[in-house]
Order: C-alpha cells, then sequence, then structure tokens
C-alpha cells in the first residue's frame, strides 16, 4: 500500500487526507477502532466534545507505542460554549490525555446566537497560546466564513462540511479553496454508502479500478482535493478505507462522479440549525 497524501494548511502545518472519525462511537469501542486504525496506517484521529468519546480517544493514544508528534488530533468546540471556548478545550485536552490539539474546530456556528464570531476570537488566542496548532470551523456557508474573515482577518485553515456524492457542495468547496480554507468530509460515504454504493456509476468505476465503492468514494474525495474522514468501528472496514493509496481516479471519471450530485443533504442545516440533535 502507497503512503497516504499529506494536505499543507494555510498556517504551513500538516494534515493527513485521510483520518478516521469517531462520531456515534462508544469510549470502548473507540479504543479498538484508534487501535486498529493506527496498525493500519492512520495518523489522524477526528473527535468531539459533544460525541462523549475524548476519554477514549485519550486511552487508546496513551497505550500506542507511536510518537505525539505523528498522530493529527482533531476535537471540537460545541455550541454551548461559544463564550467559554478556553476551559472548553482544556477540558477536552484532559480527557484526551494531550498537551495541545493539532486542530481546534468550531462545530457550528449557531446563527441564531450570533457567538460565533466571538468564538472564533477565542480560538485565535488558543492557537497564540500553543493549546491548538491549528483552528477551523465546521458547517460554515459563505456568508458565515465572510463574517468571521471580515471581523478577524484570520483564515479558518479548515471548513469541514457535509460532503459527499449525493451532496458535493461545490459552490462553498470553490470558495473554500479560493481563500486557501481546506475544506474536509464529514459523513463522506454518506451514512454508509446509502443510494451511493449502488448507484451503476460507482458499481462500473469499482469494477474498473478493481475496488470496493467505498474505496471509490474516498478516493473521489482525495482526488478533489477535500480531507475525508469515514467512520467505522469494524476492523476490516477500517482497514478498506485506507486501502486507496495505490490509484487515482481518471479525469473523465471524476467529471462523470459530478453527476451524483442531488443536494441530498443528510444532516442539519447550519443556517437553522439550534443544536437540538447532534452531529
Amino acid at each position: 500500500m502507497d503512503q497516504q497524501t499529506i494536505i499543507k494548511l494555510v498556517d504551513g502545518n500538516l494534515m493527513p487526507q485521510l483520518g478516521l472519525g469517531v462520531w456515534q462511537t462508544s469510549n470502548e469501542q473507540v479504543v479498538k477502532a484508534i487501535h486498529t486504525a493506527l496498525e493500519v496506517g492512520y495518523r489522524s484521529i477526528d473527535t468531539a466534545a459533544i460525541y462523549h468519546n475524548e476519554s477514549g480517544v485519550g486511552k487508546a493514544l496513551k497505550e500506542i507505542d507511536i510518537p505525539r508528534e505523528e498522530i493529527f488530533v482533531t476535537t471540537k468546540l460545541w455550541n454551548d460554549r461559544h463564550q467559554d471556548a478556553k476551559a472548553a478545550l482544556e477540558e477536552s485536552l484532559d480527557k484526551l490525555q494531550l498537551d495541545y490539539i493539532d486542530l481546534y474546530l468550531l462545530h457550528w456556528p449557531v446563527p441564531h446566537q450570533d457567538q460565533y464570531v466571538e468564538a472564533w476570537k477565542q480560538l485565535i488566542e488558543l492557537k497564540e497560546s500553543g493549546l491548538a496548532r491549528s483552528i477551523g470551523v465546521c458547517n460554515f456557508h459563505i456568508e458565515h466564513l465572510q463574517k468571521l474573515m471580515s471581523e478577524t482577518s484570520v483564515v479558518p485553515a479548515i471548513n469541514q462540511i457535509e460532503l459527499h456524492p449525493l451532496m458535493q457542495q461545490r459552490q462553498l468547496h470553490s470558495w473554500n479553496a479560493t481563500h486557501h480554507i481546506t475544506t474536509e468530509s464529514w459523513s463522506p460515504l454518506s451514512h454508509g454508502g446509502k443510494g451511493v454504493f449502488d448507484n451503476p456509476l460507482v458499481q462500473h468505476l469499482a469494477t474498473k479500478y478493481e475496488k470496493t465503492p467505498a474505496q471509490i468514494v474516498i478516493r473521489w474525495h482525495l482526488d478533489c482535493g477535500m480531507i475525508a474522514i469515514p467512520k467505522s468501528v469494524t476492523p476490516s472496514r477500517i482497514k478498506e478505507n485506507f486501502d486507496v493509496f495505490d490509484f487515482r481516479l481518471e479525469k473523465e471519471d471524476l467529471t462523470a462522479m459530478a453527476e451524483l450530485d442531488i443536494g441530498k443533504r443528510i444532516g442539519p442545516n447550519p443556517d437553522t440549525y439550534t443544536g437540538d440533535h447532534i452531529k
């Protein structure tokens, strides 16, 4: 298996292009999943305070014999802590048993609260203090990003958004790229591939490249310049999802994949989401 690709963020820090997502994973499950992932070759783990599994992530990282600087860890600030980011990050670091976080993200803009600019200013201070190496956002639309950047002049390193073949968000992805913001895809397989893996085009490409549908979709994310964090607790799936660095999709196949976009959102709309249910 070829070595995975690394993305250089706008702040100069380096981030693996493929990571392990751990949403809806218990502390017990996450320890086993991370052990498998690190053995396979993953070096990026994406968690969040609201996932309630940071302690499990920390336990797993303590149990492995890999230098801290070789593992990229992301966690996120939940919506009720926009005015209390430093304390929230310190709580996360305590659970993760880490001295710093590689990437700290604002989980949602929650526009009705109108606190995300203040929260972003606090993240800037956390980066300056060294508690967070890189900072970014999740689920931010263009108008949210414009407000952040106009009021602080600090560009988020990452915008982690719902992005998969059925919801490609090409306009937002392009805007991110124009402003040197790296797009990261959550739910990159669209909830286990429902409506994607059985698509005739994806099936055709799986046959053409002698790969599984999941591997085709993950490779599509990577070839489009996005970071992807597929979630799995199944060892065979974790291994399968990482076995994507020995091929690339041809240009015409990337073009064909664009036809799958039907704007089908499976998560909340960032313009109206209040935090009443979790992602």
